[in-house]
């Protein structure tokens, strides 16, 4: 017969591997049930209906408004364009009476307004500094072809001159230039007809802060009109 020692270990053994054994099923169920209801929780969550909310409103900012706070004069609209020191033909030899003004045409099969206007002459003929200013920029544009950017001394108006046939010798950018000096010669560079050579002129509204391509433009007709 075993001893009461033995028989005292005998019951002890049992309880001490059923306890951790036991410990063990009641984490395991534990993290069982709380992993269900977290998942029973996001699927309800899911299925719950939400009104949608409002898309915010997107702003759309024209680009003449990106480096200018006003828009574009226009003759009749804003004095200011008056002001513009416009002293000769841009064109030699033109008078204001056979202008025409085109600013307001449209042009790339109605794609875009012209915002300029075209002197047309025969090619070759001296292309003059309608104003007095700096040369901002000489650029070889894909539509205007060769073209000048001129800058008025305030720095708040640019003038524009395009489709040149040439730029005048010794031309170059940061030059002074005053009204009635020749810039170039009328051509049809760029995207001009050759069988319509011109120049094509154009005035923008600047500050002199901005870049030679940025400006807001404005209709040169009604100042060009008032010259002889």
């Amino acid at each position: 017969m075993p001893a009461a020692a033995d028989i005292g270990q005998w019951r002890d053994r049992p309880t001490a591997s059923f306890w951790p054994k036991a410990r063990l099923v009641i984490v395991t169920a534990t993290v069982t049930s709380a992993a269900w209801v977290v998942a029973g929780a996001l699927w309800l969550n899911a299925r719950i209906p939400r009104p949608a909310r409002p898309a915010l409103p997107v702003a759309v900012v024209a680009p003449d408004k990106l480096a200018f706070s006003e828009p574009a004069a226009q003759a009749g609209t804003d004095a200011s364009w008056q002001r513009v020191p416009v002293q000769v033909m841009p064109v030699k030899g033109i008078s204001s009476a056979a202008l025409v003004d085109t600013y307001t045409q449209s042009r790339a099969g109605g794609a875009r307004v012209h915002d300029a206007i075209d002197i047309m002459a025969p090619a070759g003929t001296p292309v003059l500094a309608a104003l007095p200013g700096r040369v901002e920029k000489l650029f070889l544009s894909r539509d205007g072809g060769n073209t000048i950017y001129v800058r008025a001394p305030d720095g708040a108006t640019m003038a524009y001159y395009a489709h040149l046939a040439a730029y005048a010798p010794g031309l170059a950018e940061g030059q002074v230039v005053k009204p009635g000096q020749v810039l170039g010669a009328v051509g049809a560079t760029g995207n001009a007809d050759p069988a319509a050579p011109h120049l094509h002129f154009a005035l923008m509204r600047t500050t002199p802060q901005a870049r030679w391509y940025e400006g807001a433009p404005f209709n040169p007709y009604p100042l060009l009109r008032r010259l002889p």
